[in-house]
């Protein structure tokens, strides 16, 4: 668990201000960022019909130095709905695999314990960090992520997600990654791999012992109800899996708590809940991703730190470190509009950049 990139320092929590896990603290916008501006952009968001660009957006939630400055949400939706994570749900394996090395009962730099890999199978060498990192050798044909947000999905025939997800591979998604084939040297590549997440999650579960309730309890006791992540609704396969890939439902303001966790070194109210130099981590880039991918979580190269949870949809939860800021976007965008999306955040966070 080593930081090789420079990283901006995590901003700590203003002195005074509350922690919220009962509820977000409101503030006033900072007298620099244009409101004009601001309120453009969530107008266009929310526009009826919906715009062309990016399709339907259900909630942003802007929260600055702590609290939250702008939040809005489409017709007939408001802070209490909750809304599908897709692979967001990636960093919250990977902050379950964090609790775990906190405890002491995980040792990411070890391999994987895959059952139904064979003593001999190469890939029963691959470790937990490189699962995570996804440089993990193994194929899995899901999307190429060609910059700028745009993505390219494979046809429904050359994937592997789609099976995993909604073919035969559904009932028990962490025995379908334990399929995949293993097609190069672990760190020779980076791809991205919803398979390694299910596996993680199924890692878990194990090291946990038991079942789907014992899942359940330990995601509340250790992450949610210390955040206030009232609305968390992890969904489970017939195996008892935590589809870790792709399916968790949560609140725009949850959404934002598991942000502001990140974006506060992974200590909330005084409480270490992630190992100290997990969030350095998870947000260092692999060099085999071009500097665009840590470990589960999503990173942009440039001065404000920038770190992100990513989902099919549009769906983000950016922490702005430079900035004190986490920018959340529950949305449905077609996938060739995903690069609509990436910019309207980048926009949003813009307008908290100082200015002279």
């Amino acid at each position: 668990m080593t930081a090789t990139a420079k990283l901006l320092a995590l901003p700590p929590q203003p002195e005074g201000l509350a922690w919220p896990t009962d509820a977000f603290p409101q503030a006033a916008l900072d007298a620099r960022v244009d409101r004009a501006a601001l309120d453009g952009l969530l107008d266009h968001a929310f526009s009826e019909p919906e715009p062309d660009d990016m399709d339907r957006t259900h909630g942003v939630a802007i929260v600055h130095r702590g609290a939250v400055v702008a939040e809005r949400y489409r017709p007939g939706a408001g802070p209490d709905d909750t809304f599908l994570s897709w692979s967001m749900a990636k960093s919250i394996t990977c902050a379950l695999v964090g609790i775990l090395v906190r405890q002491g009962r995980l040792d990411i730099s070890q391999p994987i314990p895959v059952k139904e890999w064979a003593e001999g199978d190469p890939r029963a060498r691959i470790t937990i960090d490189q699962l995570l990192r996804m440089v993990d050798g193994l194929r899995f044909r899901e999307a190429e992520h060609l910059g700028g947000g745009s993505v390219r999905y494979y046809a429904p025939d050359e994937s592997d997600v789609i099976p995993m997800l909604y073919g035969d591979g559904k009932g028990d998604v962490a025995a379908f990654a334990a399929t995949l084939p293993y097609l190069a040297e672990p760190e020779a590549k980076w791809n991205y791999n919803s398979g390694a997440s299910n596996l993680l999650a199924r890692l878990v579960s194990e090291t946990i012992g038991g079942g789907r309730t014992e899942m359940l309890d330990f995601m509340r006791t250790e992450l949610f109800e210390p955040l206030g992540m009232k609305s968390a609704d992890p969904r489970f396969d017939d195996a008892g899996n935590f589809i870790g890939s792709a399916t968790c439902y949560c609140s725009v303001r949850d959404y934002a708590r598991f942000g502001y966790l990140h974006l506060r070194d992974g200590v909330w109210d005084g409480a270490r809940v992630l190992p100290e130099g997990w969030v350095d981590y998870v947000r260092t880039p692999s060099p085999q991703s071009d500097g665009t991918y840590g470990a589960h979580f999503w990173t942009v190269p440039g001065s404000l730190g920038t770190f992100y949870c990513s989902g099919m949809g549009g769906q983000r939860i950016m922490m702005v470190p430079k900035l004190d800021l986490v920018v959340v976007r529950s949305g449905k965008t077609a996938p060739e509009k995903v690069g609509a999306v990436v910019q309207y955040c980048k926009s949003l966070v813009d307008l908290f950049r100082p200015t002279a």
